[in-house]
């Protein structure tokens, strides 16, 4: 079973900040943006980013430690039968199925839709009451009921998200569809899909999908649009320069001008996430300006230079 301790290089009694700085620096690493040449790298990228998801949540975390969850979130001993019935019979243990498939997450008895069941023995949220009544067709019979519901979880990275990239799912009976993102997805959507469920008397269920945004290493969502730090060297600030920034539809250039600050935020119109209307919203990036640690030669020919401005008197010191 895969470890994401041993993927992430890090201690089993790491704490959340060791784990998380781990995760961000190998996430720099691999990032595909990078790594364009090297399609290990975004399979290793995609297991790191795995590895965090589960680390990241303390729930997840702990059952992982205790042995009854793998990696991807499934149930160690996933498959089982509980109830009255036999496998293969009645109701026994098809609540009790896991499944998991290209990131999706079977649950188990919370797939299974009880008022569908009744609906069909009973002829209908009434029970029985009437049903049986002295009419001369004797007791009437409902609809034969449609198989349980199942609900799966989906995990999307943040660029697919935005840009409503196509998911290719595997189903629990081993058949691959292609999933369309919704426009204005969110982490928690759900989407329906019909049929795909269990199979019963009268016809398939349906499945259930849950959206899980993934967090990204350095995208961050704020509403419709999307941010990102960037750091920019102090002669970059000083003087103004052009410079190369991520955006989840590729790398552009940036224009930053001359005596720019730290925290200072600039826009890349459209390049944040889909709306529901088919618009996008924008790209919000935040300037971090970085001084080299130790650097001589600045210091020198900083020295005996001051800032005339009081750049604290409004907060009244």
């Amino acid at each position: 079973m895969a470890d994401p301790y041993s993927i992430l290089g890090v201690a089993r009694s790491a704490g959340e900040k060791d784990i998380k700085s781990a995760y961000r620096k190998l996430a720099k690493e691999l990032h595909p943006d990078r790594n364009a040449d090297n399609p290990k790298a975004a399979e290793r990228f995609a297991e790191v980013t795995r590895a965090y998801d589960l680390l990241s949540d303390k729930d997840k975390r702990a059952r992982f430690d205790r042995g009854e969850i793998d990696i991807d979130g499934n149930p160690t001993m996933p498959f089982g039968y509980g109830g009255g019935a036999a496998p293969g019979g009645g109701f026994g243990g098809a609540g009790q199925r896991g499944f998991r498939a290209d990131g999706f997450e079977g649950f188990g008895n919370e797939g299974i839709d009880i008022s569908d069941i009744f609906d069909g023995l009973f002829g209908g949220r009434g029970g029985m009451g009437g049903s049986m009544g002295g009419g001369q067709g004797g007791a009437r019979r409902g609809p034969a009921p449609r198989g349980a519901t199942v609900q799966y979880k989906l995990g999307v990275s943040l660029p697919d998200a935005a840009l409503l990239n196509t998911q290719r799912i595997t189903l629990a009976d081993g058949k691959t569809i292609d999933l369309k993102l919704p426009a204005g997805v969110e982490d928690g959507t759900q989407m329906r899909l019909a049929g795909k469920g269990e199979a019963g008397p009268g016809g398939n269920g349906d499945a259930l999908v849950t959206i899980q945004l993934h967090p990204h290493p350095f995208f961050r969502r704020d509403g419709d649009n999307l941010r990102l730090d960037l750091p920019i060297s102090l002669d970059e600030a000083v003087g103004g320069a052009k410079v190369r920034v991520p955006t989840v539809d590729g790398a552009v250039m940036l224009t930053v001008a001359p005596g720019s600050s730290s925290g200072r935020t600039l826009r890349l119109k459209g390049k944040g996430f889909t709306r529901k209307d088919g618009t996008r919203g924008d790209q919000l990036i935040t300037l971090e300006v970085q001084l080299p640690e130790g650097d001589v030669d600045l210091a020198r020919r900083l020295e005996g230079w001051r800032d005339p401005r009081d750049l604290r008197s409004r907060l009244g010191v």
